[in-house]
């Protein structure tokens, strides 16, 4: 859900991308982002697109043709990643896990310590999943053999703390309409000063012109080097999604949807529902129960968005057809916005065969 005041900033006037105005937007946007990074990096930006731009841009970046990238796959964004390292010509290694699964310590750090990549790959908050990865044991292994780290914040990023610098993370990008509540088409990025160096010192040309980090660094540092053009209605809207963050204040906001996400999965299980992912690796902004035996999650999901206007997602790839996918993110995040929910799943269950369980009365 976007915030009304988004909107209404989106529709102050249009002004050039080297009028002074414009450039305090960007210098804004910097500093709110690397508050809900968690970094003092000072190559923090944002890309022209959605998150998947910072994705590839992260890929194109700091792999060459030839390095060993390796990948902790466990949901859809693992596979994206890896078939864009692939394109990129890297080699591809993978410690697979099954969607909804997550990795201990000790396997991350066996599997880095054997392949000895250039590059580790991770996704902290997988949307497909619900599976939170802090990253902390994958990012020390990765350094032990002086790789970098790259991690997708997709979901994370406004809604739970990241935590760049204190893990350890090198790149890590993001994008503007989940946890920032602004419209998609902006993806954050940041990228600390030991990957800036590895950029830096690169033996060929990044292959993606557009993504081209430095040429974009260019723009946003004092040089104000032409790149592209931006589209400023979106940064107006995501300058006020970040002012309306650090009004309520990053840890408060955290705190928020932590405390949605327990009532919520609370109010699940009173239901008789269980959730896909076990307590302490979840996405708080991000739910995943288990869709009950003999109920179909596409007649549910038709019934909320018909009956009361509510739309959350099913699974896909492996699991198509066994869970629902309930995002409570920004404004929704709150105890009106869980027991709105909660009603009308309740509601929308019981209309296509649901009964709940006695004793989860």
């Amino acid at each position: 859900m976007v915030e009304p005041r988004v909107y209404e900033a989106m529709s102050q006037p249009i002004v050039g991308i080297f009028d002074p105005y414009f450039v305090a937007v960007t210098e804004d946007i910097r500093t709110g982002l690397r508050e809900l990074f968690g970094t003092g990096n000072d190559f923090t930006f944002t890309v022209s697109g959605t998150g998947s731009a910072g994705m590839e841009a992260s890929v194109a970046n700091f792999v060459e043709p030839g390095m060993k990238m390796a990948v902790l796959a466990n949901g859809f964004f693992c596979d994206r990643i890896s078939e864009m390292a692939r394109r990129h010509r890297a080699e591809v290694v993978r410690l697979e896990k099954s969607w909804g699964e997550s990795f201990s310590d000790a396997e991350a750090q066996e599997f880095i310590q054997r392949e000895r990549p250039h590059i580790v790959a991770f996704v902290q908050a997988e949307t497909s999943t619900g599976v939170f990865t802090p990253g902390k044991s994958i990012c020390d292994a990765a350094h032990k053999v002086d790789a970098l780290v790259i991690a997708d914040t997709v979901t994370s990023l406004g809604a739970m703390p990241v935590e760049v610098d204190r893990n350890g993370i090198d790149i890590a990008y993001s994008c503007s309409q989940k946890g920032l509540s602004a419209p998609p088409g902006l993806s954050p990025i940041t990228v600390s000063p030991r990957a800036v160096e590895r950029l830096r010192s690169r033996k060929t040309a990044v292959d993606a012109w557009y993504l081209d980090l430095q040429l974009m660094d260019e723009y946003f540092e004092a040089s104000k080097k032409y790149h592209h053009t931006p589209s400023i209605t979106l940064f107006y809207g995501l300058s006020e999604s970040l002012r309306i963050i650090r009004e309520e204040g990053a840890q408060n906001r955290w705190s928020r949807h932590r405390r949605a996400h327990e009532r919520l999965v609370q109010g699940l299980k009173e239901l008789g529902l269980e959730m896909l992912v076990p307590a302490g690796r979840r996405i708080w902004n991000l739910n995943i129960p288990v869709v009950p035996e003999g109920v179909s999650d596409a007649s549910v999901r038709k019934h909320l968005i018909e009956h009361h206007g509510i739309e959350i997602l099913g699974g896909f790839g492996p699991l198509a057809g066994k869970v629902f996918r309930i995002g409570l993110m920004g404004p929704l995040a709150s105890e009106e916005g869980t027991d709105q929910f909660l009603s009308a799943f309740s509601e929308a269950l019981a209309a296509c065969g649901y009964r709940m369980p006695t004793l989860a009365r």
